[in-house]
């Protein structure tokens, strides 16, 4: 399993003042200079090989970039002193048994903060892995910090004391996308399509639920899973679009299982709009190309053509840190969740995992004009999201376009964190 060079964490990144990315909530650092004491470790759990390789590594960039921040000013403080972060890599090669053997590892390596999210299934396995470790080892207990990994059930049925989750998950994605759809005139059959896993039939259900009840006069005329990271020829599946007569797809596909069934749309000529969850990056708005423009959608926590200052100073600095088109992958909620972490710490005065849950379960973090909370009841991140349409890069609203593609995304809705916010039935056991 290969680890990060810790000269590449701790390199001082190429940001923009602080000041015009927005102010933090954490205190002002005291200190100066660099931190001293031992790293604090933060053990990645990801595809760094495989299918989802590319996924792995734009997450890494982030999570690199976020570490970096938090470095050059000053670390994390401690009740011992300043401490640097560092980010270790551990390829799961996108598989549940991988993930477990990665997350002894991690543990064994002295890691007590676990970050994953590409995979739900992953997550679901993470999350009962480390249930059970923290009960059995209560002197090597670890926090899992969960970016991407979406299913509802996590912050709800399934919601752990040590699992904290940063990005909304696909009920909340998909009431922001009904948003738009549910103002789609034109519409009046769709194809309901996902990766077959719990993410993938977790999507398709809401979908058609909250269908019913918004959009009551629109045909759900497809409805279908595919293998997750094992089709390598979406054409068939196009094909069955086309013909289905459907005006729309909607899709919670990432990586290149979004990517290649876009692809295959645009061959077969589908003219149809996308609704997706990651339709604005990672290879997909350059291959639909000019078939795309005003027919892809995307929801998000935060696209790079919000129309703020602030927000456009910030991916201006991850542009200057990751200058290649390929690595133009930036998610502002990776970058809240290492704010969150931090300013946990610092009120905890403490790596622990127990003291910086109970500070991370309040968590309240600004970063760029971005405000985020951690709901304490479930450990579910609040934060606004934002729906985005396809369009070249140089019209109105889209000053920036997606890697390097020509094409980008037209911010069109903007929802506040109270809009976005869905009850939970999370009932959390906390440790006594």
């Amino acid at each position: 399993m290969p680890t990060t060079s810790r000269r590449n964490v701790l390199r001082k990144s190429a940001l923009l003042p602080l000041a015009l990315l927005g102010a933090t909530s954490l205190t002002s650092f005291a200190q100066s200079g660099k931190p001293s004491g031992d790293p604090v470790k933060l053990a990645l759990i990801e595809s760094m090989s495989g299918p989802f390789a590319n996924t792995g590594e734009a997450v890494y960039r982030n999570i690199a970039w976020a570490v970096e921040r938090v470095n050059a000013r000053g670390g994390v403080p401690t009740a011992t002193g300043p401490r640097p972060l560092a980010v270790e890599r551990f390829d799961n090669k996108g598989q549940v048994e991988e993930s477990l053997s990665a997350l002894r590892a991690a543990i064994d390596s002295g890691a007590r903060f676990i970050l994953q999210g590409n995979s739900s299934s992953v997550a679901a396995a993470l999350i009962d892995a480390v249930n059970k470790h923290n009960q059995r080892d209560a002197e090597l207990q670890v926090l899992f910090l969960n970016y991407s990994a979406v299913d509802p059930a996590f912050t709800n049925e399934s919601c752990s004391y040590w699992h904290f989750r940063f990005d909304a998950h696909s009920d909340m994605r998909i009431a922001a996308l009904m948003q738009v759809l549910k103002e789609d005139a034109a519409l009046k059959g769709i194809y309901l399509i996902g990766q077959d896993y719990s993410f993938g039939h977790a999507v398709v259900r809401e979908a058609k639920r909250q269908l019913a009840q918004q959009r009551p006069d629109v045909a759900v005329v497809g409805e279908e899973f595919h293998p997750i990271g094992r089709v390598k020829d979406f054409l068939p599946y196009a094909t069955k679009i086309k013909a289905s007569g459907a005006q729309a797809v909607l899709t919670g596909n990432w990586g290149n299982d979004l990517t290649l069934l876009v692809k295959a749309a645009r061959d077969v000529g589908f003219e149809g709009r996308f609704y997706t969850f990651y339709g604005n990056a990672l290879g997909a708005p350059a291959a639909i190309g000019d078939a795309g423009i005003g027919k892809v959608v995307a929801v998000a926590d935060w696209l790079p053509n919000m129309p703020t200052a602030e927000s456009a100073a910030f991916y201006k600095s991850f542009r200057e840190r990751f200058p290649k088109p390929q690595d133009d992958y930036v998610h502002m909620r990776m970058q809240l969740m290492i704010e969150a972490l931090a300013q946990a710490v610092e009120r905890a005065r403490s790596i622990e995992p127990r003291a910086v849950a109970a500070q991370l379960e309040r968590a309240d973090v600004t970063f760029a004009g971005q405000r985020g909370q951690m709901r304490a009841m479930d450990h579910q991140f609040q934060q606004s999201l934002v729906v985005g349409v396809m369009e070249r890069k140089g019209t109105q609203g889209v000053p920036f376009d997606v890697e390097g593609s020509g094409y980008g995304f037209r911010v069109v809705r903007q929802i506040s964190a109270e809009q976005a916010a869905l009850p939970s039935t999370c009932k959390m056991v906390r440790p006594g």
